[in-house]
């Protein structure tokens, strides 16, 4: 297993899984676009790189980044909520230019349960990808770019709603009224667990697979949502009556399951 790993965008995920690496005895590299985040990434074993991505190139040394990884994780979601119309298919594009001229053999990209779209019923990765959202398409064209390219072998990750320390969906929720669905499940994953899933692919060498990462519960969303903003002391979120005409989807982490592991971190507070 490699033992040179970098980690494209610490972030909310990013950083904690350098950390983790990095005290396991990696040697890790990760790029942030803030120069103040420079000293925090030193600070604790990573090695910093200033580099930002964009549709038009790419900012800051990438290829110092690159030299001697032999594994990089892309952790770079796209920016397209609002009125943000960013080309996130270009921005990779010109780092998979940047990889073909590097040392790296493996690449885990992190991708998201929105490639599904509005599929309904029981998913798993073999399920048709259908996105409807820009995000979503954008995504699995990125997918299938990082999957047919021929220099290297990619993973990829697709996670469903993120969760954990200063993350938690039912804070935005929180007080809205006239939601709807209320009846389909949730899909949401720890921080925790979206750390342990990237290292069991790491330690077994999971190369050339796709994976979901969503946890094993999937309660009702209206439910759900007023237990964890109770539990917060927040008023909770309403949803409209509707007739329960379609089931939502509910995402299966079904390769990684089927592999023998199992997730640790309830979504459940």
């Amino acid at each position: 297993m490699s033992k040179r790993i970098g980690i494209l965008g610490c972030g909310w995920l990013g950083f904690p899984l350098a950390q983790r690496l990095v005290n396991r005895g990696f040697t890790v590299k990760g790029t942030t676009t803030s120069p103040s985040k420079i000293q925090h990434l030193q600070d604790e074993g990573i090695q910093p790189f200033l580099v930002g991505l964009s549709e038009n190139g790419i900012q800051g040394p990438i290829g110092e980044f690159l030299t001697g990884v032999d594994t990089l994780i892309i952790n770079v979601p796209p920016k397209l909520r609002g009125n943000a119309t960013e080309n996130y298919v270009d921005k990779m594009k010109h780092l998979l230019e940047a990889i073909g001229k590097s040392t790296v053999s493996q690449v885990l990209f992190i991708s998201s349960t929105a490639v599904y779209g509005d599929a309904e019923g029981e998913i798993t990765e073999d399920t048709p990808l259908a996105p409807v959202t820009e995000s979503g398409k954008q995504l699995v064209a990125c997918e299938n770019l990082f999957r047919n390219q021929k220099g290297f072998t990619a993973s990829i990750i697709r996670f469903g709603g993120l969760i954990g320390p200063d993350r938690h969906p039912v804070t935005t929720l929180s007080g809205r009224e006239g939601l709807s669905n209320g009846h389909h499940p949730i899909n949401l994953i720890h921080l925790e667990d979206c750390i342990h899933m990237i290292l069991i692919i790491l330690d077994n060498s999971y190369w050339g697979e796709t994976f979901n990462g969503v946890y094993p519960h999937h309660p009702e969303k209206q439910i759900y949502y007023f237990e964890e903003a109770q539990k917060r002391g927040l008023p909770a979120p309403s949803y409209q009556r509707e007739p329960a005409s379609n089931s939502g989807k509910l995402v299966r982490s079904a390769n990684f399951l089927k592999k023998g592991h199992s997730f640790t971190t309830s979504v459940v507070s």
